[in-house]
């Protein structure tokens, strides 16, 4: 509530020598709600979520030429993304899983709600590779690719199994080992360039 002081003509007085509630103590808001810098932030970023990496290699495959392609990669360079990409190119890395098709349920929660995201993911796929987790027997590894699937929505997982099978340019056009080293200033052993 605002108290507004009348001069005796009836014009409002200046606020000067007058000291307000919201000056002496100002409004503490609840910490779990959002001020009003934060939602602008938020509606800023526009997302409540990253981009799903299947949205990142879908913009790639869409991309006309090689600079839009680039151009797409290097805006949503991360390191999930730069650790699933050589993982899907680089052919030091051995994936301990078997080849073609996985046998899983597509999770078909709508994008955004009751689903993992491969951003998050992303730092339990050493399990699944080569000097990775030794401790696991080849079922409980295949068993927990196929519960990460199915965490994931149906477009994530189907861009995982693409990566695993090493087939991503066949999948989405364009998407090359090349061009991924050209966006990430890596060598040819996929390797930040000294």
């Amino acid at each position: 509530m605002a108290i507004i002081r009348r001069n005796p003509d009836g014009s409002i007085a200046s606020q000067e020598g007058f000291t307000t509630q919201a000056q002496v103590e100002p409004t503490q808001s609840h910490p779990a709600l959002a001020n009003r810098r934060g939602m602008a932030a938020m509606s800023a970023a526009g997302r409540a979520i990253p981009p799903l990496m299947s949205e990142i290699a879908m913009k790639i495959n869409n991309a006309k030429d090689k600079p839009r392609k680039l151009k797409v990669l290097k805006d949503n360079d991360s390191v999930a993304l730069r650790q699933v990409l050589k993982g899907a190119f680089d052919p030091n890395i051995e994936w301990l899983l078997p080849k073609g098709d996985v046998p899983f349920t597509p999770n078909d929660a709508p994008i955004g709600t009751e689903h993992t995201i491969l951003q998050q993911e992303a730092k339990r796929l050493y399990m699944f590779t080569k000097g990775g987790d030794g401790s696991l027997t080849q079922n409980k590894r295949e068993t927990l690719f196929v519960q990460m699937l199915e965490g994931l929505s149906a477009e994530e997982a189907e861009f995982l199994v693409a990566v695993v099978n090493k087939k991503i340019n066949n999948k989405y056009k364009g998407f090359t080992g090349n061009l991924v080293k050209e966006a990430f200033g890596w060598d040819d052993n996929f390797m930040k360039k000294e």
